[in-house]
Formats: structure tokens, C-alpha cells, sequence
């Protein structure tokens, strides 16, 4: 073989680098050499804790932890200590009242409500009874009348006569009857007065939805608050306005057609009267 000096003396160094590597790093060293010693315990402290080892060792690691609880436990705090025995007090009071027998509880009934007893409330004829009703020392010296009555066999609802009187401007009242009052001054007696033309003549309001009738009867009684002229201008548009709202007619005191003859005689006659009574009565708005 032939030696080329490029190639070989390269080899050959590193050949010597690698036998002084090994030779440097692949000695065995001494015990101890190399190892961290640990540093010695301060003065005063507290001995190096030793790891338990197998054999005897367990011996001693048992030792050291029944010391470590045996102080953890004196160093309890007193107030929980406190709380421990009065939850155990506690259970034992429970326990306690749990043994002892207690009588059945018997409910006490309790009396039932009642409500106060309310006053009877009066009927409506009681509640309206001195309204328009005529002075007693007032003579009755002439009755004037007209009729409302219900066409061919038909006969006024109760219901119906109650809302046709209240627009008509009457109220309710003596005898069960309705009446026109004078304004401001009721106790001189009703202008007129609307009676039921069927016996006993009155309305009971308390059985308005049974309450039916053939007719009306529209009536002034002279003398009265007002001329009897007024009574009856006052008279007659209320009838006309209720045989309106009933679907009836307006009859005179006979039954018979009120045209205007008929009504023009009436004035005549209530026109004298007044004549005769000169300054007995007082008008409207007086």
C-alpha cells in the first residue's frame, strides 16, 4: 500500500485525540470523590430528620409520628373544642327527648265565623213612604185624571215602567205610588201623582220582574202646590212621554181618545178654577 501523507497524518491526530480521552475520562474514580458532602447542622438546631429505611428504622418513623400527633392534638384550639362538646351535649339532649312519651295532641275545634247579624233592610215601599205625600190639612176638593194604557191585550213590563218613570222625571214613593214633586219644596205635596190602574193600585218594587200592567192612571188632586193649570201643562206631556217609551196610548178619565177638543176643554175648566182660587196656589219656580 502505498502512504499518502494528506490522508494519514490527519487520521493519526485524531487517533491520539480519542486514546487521551479515554485514558483522561475512563479512570474509575475514588469513593467519595465527586459527591456533594451535606453541609453540618446550625448550632442549636434541630437534628437531621432520618428516612426510614427498612428493618428497624419503621420503629423509630412510628415514634416521631405519634410525637407530631400527640402535639397537633394538645394544641387544639379552645373554642372548637367548646363547639365539639355542645354539639355532643346537644345529640345527647335529643336522644334524650326522643325517649320520652308524649301525650296524643288533641286539636281544640274552632268556633265557626259567624257574621254579625245586619238589620232586616226595609222594603222600598217603607224606604219612600213620606215621599209625596200630601199635607193632611190639604182639603181635596177635585180630581183630574188621564190613562196610559197598553194597546190590544198587551200589558207594560215592571222593568220597563221603572226606566220610562225615572226618565219621565217621577219618583217613587207614598203608597207605592209614583209621584212629580215641586222642585225645592217636596213637603207641600206631589204635582200629580201615577197609580197602577189594577187593583190595589200601588207597584211593589221589590217583585219588579214579576210586576206587569194593563195601564196607567195619571192623576192631579186640586188643591195642590202649584195652579191646576201648571199641575195639568205639567200632567199631560208626562203621560204623552210615557205612553212614548211604553208603546201605549193616552186616554181621558173615561177611556175614550184625548184629542185636542177634549184637552182644550180641561184647560177651560182647570183655567176657572183657578179663577175661583185666586191666590191659594203658587207657580212654578216660585
Amino acid at each position: 500500500m502505498h502512504w499518502n501523507p494528506a490522508v494519514g497524518i490527519p487520521l493519526l491526530i485524531i487517533g491520539l485525540i480519542v486514546l487521551a480521552s479515554i485514558w483522561l475520562f475512563g479512570q474509575p474514580r475514588k469513593p467519595g470523590q465527586g459527591r456533594r458532602q451535606p453541609a453540618p447542622p446550625p448550632s442549636g438546631g434541630r437534628a437531621e430528620r432520618r428516612e426510614p429505611t427498612l428493618g428497624g428504622d419503621h420503629a423509630d418513623a412510628d415514634a416521631e409520628y405519634d410525637a407530631d400527633e400527640s402535639l397537633r392534638t394538645t394544641q387544639v384550639e379552645p373554642f372548637q373544642a367548646s363547639l365539639l362538646n355542645e354539639h355532643r351535649e346537644a345529640e345527647d339532649e335529643a336522644d334524650d327527648v326522643e325517649d320520652v312519651e308524649l301525650p296524643p295532641i288533641t286539636p281544640t275545634p274552632r268556633a265557626a265565623h259567624v257574621p254579625p247579624a245586619s238589620p232586616p233592610r226595609p222594603a222600598p215601599d217603607a224606604l219612600r213612604s213620606g215621599v209625596g205625600q200630601r199635607p193632611a190639612d190639604l182639603p181635596v176638593e177635585r180630581i183630574v185624571a188621564v190613562n196610559v194604557v197598553a194597546p190590544g191585550h198587551a200589558v207594560f213590563q215592571g222593568a220597563d215602567l221603572v226606566v220610562a218613570a225615572d226618565k219621565a222625571g217621577l219618583e217613587f214613593g207614598h203608597k207605592g205610588i209614583f209621584h212629580r214633586l215641586l222642585e225645592g219644596k217636596p213637603e207641600l205635596g206631589p204635582v200629580f201623582s201615577v197609580a197602577n190602574m189594577l187593583q190595589p193600585g200601588s207597584f211593589d218594587l221589590s217583585r219588579v220582574v214579576d210586576l206587569t200592567t194593563t195601564g196607567l192612571s195619571f192623576f192631579m188632586t186640586l188643591p195642590g202646590p202649584v195652579s191646576a193649570l201648571d199641575a195639568w201643562d205639567a200632567m199631560l206631556p208626562t203621560a204623552q212621554r210615557m205612553a212614548e217609551l211604553l208603546g201605549g196610548q193616552v186616554l181621558d178619565d173615561e177611556h175614550n181618545a184625548l184629542g185636542r177638543q177634549r184637552i182644550a176643554h180641561i184647560r177651560d175648566e182647570l183655567r176657572a178654577w183657578d179663577r175661583k182660587h185666586q191666590g191659594d196656589e203658587i207657580g212654578f219656580g216660585s
